[in-house]
């Protein structure tokens, strides 16, 4: 039977990257359904700015709406965070790991720091904000864990070593989750969103290598508050695995169905953009 997440008045959401993207647009979705919400963020003006954004959408005067500055990537941080949200409003019945960073490149040009700050985000972020909150969940039998992973979470893309890895660690970890907590009446969804309109995406555009421009090229950006949108319909259904738009689900299928042919369609892209940068490399 599907674990469904109950998104009630009354219930209580915590949101990781709260302050920005996808994080923000699902808070502002959850405050519509008269749930109390927490942003948790790093950047203490970004979070107060958010924090206004999200109560233009309160359902009802009762809504708590906060938030806490904590570093995801540390664990002390998280703990002490979860310590003071738990004694104000008890466990979460929703948490909400969208926390996250990127930053594309070669391989090679990437410093080992980048790829250790992805994991320490992307990865640990989302582990360390799970782990702080299981104990509460587990004890009362009930929960729901949303985990935002990427496209680039089941397709290896040109340009995302760094990123690309500490996403398909989220799927990872979120495959096993959901398999354990279901015996505990708690339920996990994965999220796969593809490029959302947002402030990293932005930042990312201006370091992309051009064969990673080119590859997203040929897919349709979308805005955080569809893609929010669909989160929550899933979450709602009790759906594991959230595909955001008709491109993603149509990637998800090729890869899982013909993930050789995909990969050498991709390959050619690559090659092309290749080519255009250096117009007198030979073609393999």
């Amino acid at each position: 039977m599907k674990i469904k997440a109950q998104l009630g008045k009354g219930k209580v959401a915590l949101v990781t990257g709260g302050s920005s993207g996808i994080g923000k647009a699902v808070a502002c979705a959850l405050a519509m359904r008269g749930m109390h919400v927490c942003l948790l963020a790093q950047r203490q003006e970004l979070l107060d700015s958010a924090l206004t954004e999200v109560e233009k959408y309160r359902e009802n005067k009762e809504q708590l709406i906060a938030t806490i500055s904590a570093d995801v990537s540390d664990w002390d941080s998280v703990q002490k965070a979860m310590q003071i949200i738990m004694k104000q409003s008890g466990t979460p019945d929703i948490l909400i790991n969208a926390a996250g960073v990127a930053h594309p490149g070669y391989v090679q040009d990437l410093d080992l720091s980048i790829f250790n700050w992805m994991m320490q985000v992307n990865y640990f972020g989302t582990v360390y904000a799970t782990k702080a909150l299981l104990p509460g969940m587990v004890s009362r039998g009930s929960g729901y864990i949303v985990n935002i992973s990427s496209v680039a979470g089941f397709i290896g893309t040109f340009g995302y070593t760094a990123y690309g890895a500490s996403k398909f660690a989220v799927r990872g970890f979120s495959d096993a989750l959901r398999q354990e907590l279901k015996l505990y009446g708690i339920g996990v969804s994965v999220v796969f969103p593809g490029d959302t309109q947002t402030a990293q995406l932005e930042y990312e555009n201006k370091v992309k290598p051009p064969e990673t421009k080119a590859l997203a090229g040929n897919t349709k950006v979308m805005s955080a508050d569809d893609v929010a949108r669909i989160i929550i319909t899933g979450i709602e259904h009790g759906q594991y695995k959230i595909l955001p738009g008709a491109e993603t689900k149509l990637l998800y299928l090729l890869n899982n169905i013909v993930g050789g042919t995909l990969a050498s369609v991709m390959d050619q892209i690559v090659a092309k953009a290749n080519r255009k940068k250096n117009p007198n490399l030979k073609e393999a």
